[in-house]
């Protein structure tokens, strides 16, 4: 067995000496081949002895370690800076105030001895505080007899602001002073020597009102008080109290409110006395929601005095908006007691006579509805119509002895009144503007043959165009149709007894009063911002005209003169 072994790793030990000995048996090559061979050895770095650390770590040592670190976090918007960022302009310095230029005095003269004084003052800027002064007079003297007509008015007013409240007030007093001058073209001696008047009026005024807040449920409050007193040459007097008062509470879409208001007043003559005496109270809801303002009440009235009654009327308002800022409708349904006063009725027709008779006027229903709205940019429009009965409708009349004053006189009964009113209002620019309105009316008398100086038609337009800063233009024009006037043939007092007169026919007759034209235009030119000139003309056509019978207005006149600002 072991002799086995020994001759098997000899024949491997042989067999493996053989092949290596022919593995390395190279033949020679066929021919010479000469190439020059660069052997790069590798890269091998040699390290440098290292330094070693002399001590060992401490393995006992397991505290953390915790860095500190100071940071502060800041809360800034996140923004998108994918859009062009503005750029920021430099703040400028602060602007120079404007020089405020809010008083002036302003002097003219003129044709048919036309004299023209006029000033304003106010304290200054201050918005919460506001006080100044106005004065004006005005006089002219006519072609006829006695035609001389001056007037003055001084006004004080006021206007605080506060936190809560404005409070204003203002004290007046204006006169008027005339000649009962009325001319009967076919009786012309008849008025050698006219009778002067004057008519001075004292006013007091006071007022309370709450400022605005946007709370739905806010309250609302307002209050005032006008006094006044005023007299004639001829001893007549009047004074009157008026307490007015508000209240409103919004409940959000819905306000609930009363107004109240009471009247107290006395009017003498020589030989007259009347108190007529008003109180109202109008409690109403109202609904103001997007588009829709409704306001449903009532008005109760009651006389006191030498006047005694109690009546109620409704009180019913509403507007609709169809087409937003373009078009509007709007409805009323309304009455009440109007109280007449002697002041009222010398403001219309200053050439009253002595005793006039004071009573209460009646508004029993008045309906009116009517559009507003606009057309665009400068141009704006509201037409309505309306119904009126009225009783005991005051009308004036020439006296039966004196011819040249004016009585007062009540068409007793219901006189019913249709009228149609247009308003129109274009601006092409700032520097054209045009205003126009019309009333047409149709009175039914109900006691007498007609409803006297109460003309049919009446329009008023004015125009005002600025051609350059320092240039503009105005021009207005008057226009009113034919009334009719009573004159007396006989004495009515005697014939009915009583006065006011109940009408009787057969003694008194009807006089046309022509209507007229009156065209008027005037300028201003401003110098500087201190000096400005300006002329006026009234009564282009000249026209011969009357308001009332037998007196004739003033025909053409022209005069100008010079305001200064400070």
């Amino acid at each position: 067995m072991r002799l086995n072994k020994t001759i098997y790793t000899t024949l491997f030990f042989l067999a493996a000496g053989t092949f290596i000995a022919k593995a390395q048996d190279v033949k020679p090559p066929e021919k010479a081949v000469t190439e020059e061979v660069e052997i790069i050895r590798p890269y091998k770095p040699v390290l440098a002895e290292a330094v070693k650390l002399r001590r060992s770590p401490d393995l006992d040592n397991i505290k953390t370690y915790k860095a500190k670190f100071n940071y502060t976090l800041t809360d800034r918007k996140l923004e998108l800076n994918s859009d062009i960022q503005k750029l920021q302009a430099q703040q400028l310095a602060d602007e120079r105030a404007t020089e405020l230029i809010n008083n002036y005095v302003k002097g003219g003269i003129g044709s048919l001895s036309t004299l023209l004084a006029e000033a304003y003052v106010n304290i200054g800027r201050d918005e919460a505080l506001q006080a100044g002064a106005f004065f004006r007079h005005f006089s002219q003297e006519g072609k006829l007899n006695k035609q001389n007509d001056n007037t003055q008015q001084l006004s004080v007013f006021g206007r605080s602001i506060g936190n809560k409240a404005t409070l204003s007030g203002r004290l007046n007093y204006e006169r008027h002073g005339l000649y009962f001058y009325g001319n009967d073209d076919a009786r012309p001696t008849l008025n050698p020597n006219p009778e002067r008047q004057v008519l001075n009026f004292f006013e007091l005024e006071g007022e309370a009102v709450n400022k605005y807040t946007g709370d739905e449920n806010a309250l609302s409050y307002a209050a005032k008080v006008n006094a006044y007193m005023f007299s004639d040459k001829f001893d007549a007097k009047e004074q009157a109290l008026t307490l007015t008062g508000y209240l409103n509470k919004r409940i959000s879409s819905f306000n609930v409110g009363l107004a109240a208001a009471a009247e107290i007043g006395n009017t003498k003559g020589f030989s007259t006395s009347v108190s007529n005496n008003l109180l109202r109270l109008n409690p109403y809801l109202k609904l103001q929601a997007k588009g829709v303002k409704i306001t449903a009440g009532i008005n109760f009235v009651q006389e006191f005095g030498d006047f005694s009654s109690t009546r109620i009327f409704p009180a019913i308002t509403a507007d609709f908006t169809l087409i937003p800022d373009f078009l509007q409708i709007f409805g009323e349904v309304k009455g009440d007691v109007n109280r007449n006063t002697l002041k009222n009725f010398t403001d219309e027709n200053p050439f009253l006579n002595s005793n006039i008779a004071i009573q209460n006027s009646v508004e029993k229903i008045s309906i009116s509805a009517g559009i507003k709205g606009t057309g665009g940019p400068g141009f704006g429009y509201k037409a309505r119509f309306y119904s009126k009965k009225i009783t005991d409708m005051p009308l004036f009349v020439n006296n039966f002895t004196d011819f040249n004053k004016f009585d007062v006189i009540y068409d007793f009964g219901t006189m019913k009144l249709l009228g149609l009113e247009g308003e129109i209002s274009v601006q092409v620019s700032d520097d054209l503007k045009w205003t126009g309105k019309l009333n047409i009316e149709d009175y039914k008398a109900a006691a007498e043959q007609e409803s006297y100086f109460k003309p049919q038609l009446r329009i008023g337009s004015n125009l005002f165009y600025t051609y350059n800063k320092k240039l503009n233009f105005n021009a207005s024009i008057a226009i009113q149709g034919d009334s009719n006037a009573k004159v007396y043939t006989a004495d009515p007092i005697t014939s009915a007894g009583t006065y006011p007169p109940i009408p009787d026919f057969t003694k008194e007759s009807i006089v046309n009063v022509k209507g007229f034209v009156d065209l008027g235009i005037g300028a201003d030119y401003k110098i500087n911002n201190k000096f400005s000139v300006f002329a006026k003309a009234n009564n282009l056509l000249n026209t011969k005209y009357s308001k009332f019978l037998y007196y004739r207005m003033n025909g053409l006149n022209i005069f100008g003169g010079l305001t200064y600002s400070f």
